[in-house]
């Protein structure tokens, strides 16, 4: 019992952190969050999944997923490193590294970069360019810190500097994630809770952003003043989930473990996932799963709560389905 109060407690404190931090997503606010590259998925098990992997991944491949899941590695350290191609042919670069100290605390340190290639340098004046390319650098380092609190309950955080740059532009920030999961070693079921990304907002600056016009009301032939364009800030992709497994399950050569988790995205859709996982003799595992998208502020439904703004974009959308299937 002592077990599960503090596993309560833990996932009450999360609640709190959630209700007080993340907002509702809304239909004004999709799609405008920035630092999208926190969102690419990273680690093969998790990814086969769907992402249902929130309760039941361990290891350093939790650090991307559910970091409490951090604190049961199976040895003393842990590394991974992988490249793959994401949209547009844009290279996606991670690694991580952790060791235990002290017993039962677990730290490491992550790295992803994207790499763009090389990009033609145009103007206005110049469309197909005159030579000049250049590559944008977005980097992320993680600061990652697991702890097995007890031998059911991991609890674990994660603070990550993130920066994107473009040429002589830049922007700035951090983000922190916090997990937990809880084992019934008995029964077989696992509890997880992550919150991942939260953090302040960004905004880019920089010399690219100068533009060069006379002063007002100055006389013909003043020489031109720089005036730099300020930018929009931009918010974090915060998102917040909540996962459930069980297993492993024996049925004689092949052991099973079934897990699904509800993903609350504050800039997206809602996410079902569902995921099951096969280990054969002990030798192979397979895994597979599937994941549905769940609207819940679809366009065109009354909402009590709806602002004009809210009251605008249905109308809006309705035109365009009309446009669309018309």
């Amino acid at each position: 019992m002592n077990h599960l109060r503090s596993s309560l407690i833990i996932f009450l404190l999360v609640g709190v952190t959630l209700s007080v931090f993340v907002e509702g997503g809304s239909k004004r606010r999709r799609g405008t969050a920035g630092a999208q590259e926190l969102m690419i998925p990273v680690g093969s098990q998790a990814i086969a999944l769907s992402g249902a992997a929130v309760a039941s991944i361990t290891g350093i491949e939790a650090a991307e997923w559910n970091i409490a899941g951090m604190a049961e590695m199976q040895n003393t350290g842990e590394a991974m490193f992988t490249h793959a191609t994401w949209l547009g042919d844009i290279g996606v670069n991670y690694a991580a590294v952790a060791s235990t100290f002290g017993g039962r605390n677990i730290f490491g340190i992550s790295l992803r970069s994207l790499s763009f290639g090389d990009i033609m340098v145009t103007t206005p004046e110049n469309p197909d360019g005159f030579g000049e390319t250049y590559s944008p650098n977005f980097l992320t380092l993680g600061f990652l810190y697991a702890r097995r609190m007890t031998d059911r309950i991991r609890f674990g955080s994660d603070f990550r500097i993130v920066n994107e740059s473009i040429m002589h532009t830049s922007a700035s920030g951090f983000v922190v994630d916090a997990g937990v999961q809880y084992s019934m070693k008995d029964s077989g079921f696992k509890i997880g809770a992550s919150l991942r990304n939260l953090g302040l907002t960004m905004r880019f600056d920089g010399s690219d952003l100068e533009e060069f016009h006379p002063p007002g009301g100055s006389e013909p032939g003043t020489p031109p003043e720089p005036r730099r364009i300020s930018l929009q800030e931009f918010e974090m992709p915060t998102t917040f989930e909540l996962g459930v497994a069980y297993g492993p399950v024996d049925m004689g050569p092949v052991a099973v473990t079934l897990s699904g988790s509800f993903l609350n995205n504050n800039f997206s859709f809602d996410e079902y996932r569902f995921g099951i996982a096969a280990n054969f003799l002990k030798v192979l595992d397979f895994w597979a799963g599937t994941a549905y998208g769940y609207d819940p502020e679809p366009y065109g439904v009354d909402n009590i709560e709806d602002t004009p703004d809210d009251a605008q974009d249905d109308q809006w959308d309705q035109q365009n389905e009309e446009f669309i299937w018309g």
